[in-house]
């Protein structure tokens, strides 16, 4: 659309074999050398949306036939649940090719630790750029056209259900979905065919452009400087982490923003990072058994 704290790990599991320990100042953990082939990053991308494809169509149906939508207008509640599955798509996607290359494991996607302090600052850094590239951008171009399409698609405004559905998914499930997938995946595979500053700028560029259709044309470019940023910010902390909270801030303050709120963009983006906390902690209590 676009986290456990940067340096998290369940306190009743010691890290696991071959994740990183905490680190002194100043040092980042040593990416592992690159298992996954370059073009099975396209491989991904295009199995994730031909999933997502052929998922919409399912729903479209099931829904149509339930009267809950239909074919011409679906409704709130399927763009809410095709664009679940079409995160989930994407997820899926990335863990059936990687496990092409043999055994996976989360720290192999980035889910690892890294140095909170330098984590947090340099998502911070990576958030700043963001804002200021838009900014000149915008001055250059033009303020964008209508930026709440999508929550309009989504119909927030329709009920506390659908508000709270909304909010889920725009700054929960995409940051996760998203970063596991372009972050994750896509770059690291790109990475070990041209190396960090290709990798990056061609997961940005996509990045950008899957958002076509859900965010206005002028804002793709910022959207794929903010793609190209986080690849950066993912090769210098090497974790996926201080990404994960970028991104969920980064759309906690687009939501409400676009809803108009104040002190509620706290609310959200504090409610947001504590269902992620708990999310990632499940994830590495799985992977420890």
């Amino acid at each position: 659309m676009s986290v456990a704290p940067p340096g998290y790990v369940p306190p009743e599991h010691p890290a696991a074999p071959g994740e990183h320990p905490e680190l002194p100042d100043g040092m980042v953990p040593q990416e592992p050398p690159a298992r996954w082939k370059p073009w099975t990053a396209w491989g991904a991308l295009f199995l994730g949306f031909g999933g997502a494809i052929a998922g919409g169509i399912v729903l479209g149906v099931v829904f149509a036939a339930t009267g809950s939508g239909s074919l011409d207008h679906p409704g709130a509640a399927f763009n809410i649940v095709a664009t679940m599955v079409q995160d989930g798509s994407l997820i899926l996607a990335a863990i059936f090719f990687a496990r092409k290359a043999g055994g996976v494991h989360p720290r192999d996607f980035g889910l690892r630790l890294t140095r909170v302090a330098s984590g947090v600052g340099l998502a911070v850094v990576c958030l700043i750029a963001f804002f200021v590239f838009t900014a000149v951008w915008t001055a250059l171009v033009g303020s964008p056209e209508d930026s709440s399409s999508l929550l309009d698609d989504l119909g927030v405004k329709e009920s506390t259900i659908a508000l709270i559905s909304g909010a889920a998914l725009v700054c929960v499930v995409a940051p996760i979905a998203e970063e596991f997938f372009f972050r994750g995946f896509f770059f690291s595979a790109l990475r070990g065919w041209r190396g960090l500053w290709p990798a990056a700028i061609l997961t940005g560029l996509v990045f950008g452009g899957i958002h076509l259709g859900s965010a206005p044309v002028s804002a793709l470019l910022p959207l794929a400087f903010f793609g190209f940023g986080l690849c950066v910010l993912y090769d210098r902390t090497g974790s996926l982490y201080p990404g994960i909270a970028a991104h969920a801030l980064n759309n906690s303050l687009a939501f409400g923003t676009a809803e108009h709120w104040d002190w509620q963009i706290l609310v959200t983006a504090a409610a947001s990072g504590a269902v992620i906390t708990a999310v990632f902690a499940a994830v590495h209590r799985l992977a420890a058994t």
